[in-house]
């Protein structure tokens, strides 16, 4: 891609008229100004290769902003999807400092037209999307009773059918060229619900159920695009200052919390190992397997424990703002506000990433034990 100046962009817009997004062609804007340009990193020779384009939903803040620095370093071309400019013109800077190139798309994942429309623009700066990541999300910390339709409406049209239209999005583009990889961040409470947040956790449920059925078609299909889920612990990221809570309160996540850093570590291996799904941490493995073994003990104990491991004991600031329809303005950064609680290592993500060649050591292992054994008897 030459670095001429732009003749004419397209503006990816999240204007929610009528329950519709639109395209619109407008002038190239100023160098200053921010809101779907591209910006000009690492310059390429002829023969250098093509860097990964990378698309990434939610990437303003917390895991995203985390997961786009990572892939920036190794100078990816990442399209930035989020509501929030002032966070998404952060992650660009991101993007930039290490060497890659950015491209801002301030748009709502929940308008299936505004994410098809920011794949066309990535593809048409950048080129064919290698790996696209849905993990975008919002939550609502509160009680079922105490609900309101809409919120339940909100949080799903964000969280999973977000990741039905990114995945549609970016299945259009690869499935033609037979190749791609797109990547779910997923929850182990995806396979263990939790009280006071229903409608996130559910959710998180159904992009595991939709995931599983597109892992079947491919299959069935003989396709080479690969789909994978990550599925996260508690991470310390800016959301629970931000998500709409009723509770008395503070909302925490539930310890032991990581470091947004573990998280996008095991979101860039995923997305280049071709697992078929991932956990993160050891308290995520627990989760799903502890639920598979004895469900009805993780509800008393979630019954009794999860109100209390989900708040810290500062009461909550009233009538604070929130992002479920709105964006908080301001850059937000990867962290949240728990950097003292939280671990920046995980060693089951290390083992799991390095689990080949730890296999094959402790193979060889058992079979030293083996030689000595026969060795003794024969002594």
């Amino acid at each position: 891609m030459k670095d001429e100046p732009l003749r004419e962009e397209a503006n990816v817009s999240d204007e929610m008229t009528n329950g519709k997004s639109e395209l619109k062609r407008v002038r190239p804007p100023d160098a200053g100004q921010p809101g779907g340009r591209v910006s000009r990193g690492r310059a390429e020779t002829p023969a250098a290769r093509r860097p990964e384009v990378v698309v990434v939903t939610g990437a303003s803040a917390g895991v995203g902003r985390a997961v786009v620095r990572r892939f920036a370093r190794e100078g990816a071309s990442v399209g930035l999807i989020a509501r929030g400019l002032d966070g998404l013109e952060g992650a660009r800077r991101d993007v930039e400092a290490a060497g890659g190139r950015a491209l801002v798309l301030p748009l709502d994942v929940a308008d299936a037209a505004a994410v098809e429309g920011a794949a066309a623009r990535v593809e048409a700066e950048f080129g064919p999307i290698d790996v696209w990541i849905n993990n975008a999300t919002t939550s609502v910390f509160s009680p079922i009773k105490e609900m309101q339709p809409e919120e339940f409406k909100r949080v799903t049209e964000v969280t999973y059918l977000g990741v039905v239209y990114g995945t549609q999005a970016a299945l259009k583009r690869m499935l033609p060229r037979d190749r791609g990889m797109i990547l779910q961040v997923g929850s182990a409470l995806a396979y263990r619900a939790i009280p006071l947040q229903s409608a996130y956790c559910a959710a998180k449920h159904a992009i595991q159920g939709f995931t599983e059925s597109l892992r079947c078609e491919l299959i069935n299909d003989g396709s080479n695009v690969h789909v994978t889920m990550v599925n996260l612990p508690a991470v310390n990221t800016p959301q629970f200052g931000w998500n709409k809570t009723r509770l008395p309160n503070h909302p925490q996540p539930v310890p032991p919390i990581y470091q947004p850093e573990v998280a996008a570590e095991a979101i860039y291996f995923a997305a280049h190992a071709r697992r078929r799904e991932m956990s993160v941490g050891m308290p995520t493995v627990v989760a799903i397997y502890g639920n598979k073994l004895a469900p009805g003990l993780g509800d008393y104990y979630l019954g009794s424990q999860g109100y209390e491991s989900q708040q810290t004991e500062e009461p909550i600031e009233p009538n604070r703002p929130d992002n479920l329809w709105e964006p908080i303005a301001g850059d937000h950064g990867a962290h949240g506000i728990f950097d003292e609680r939280a671990s920046a290592f995980s060693p089951q993500l290390w083992a799991n990433m390095n689990r080949g060649w730890l296999t094959a050591f402790a193979g060889l292992g058992l079979a030293g034990v083996v030689c000595v054994a026969r060795w003794r008897r024969k002594s």
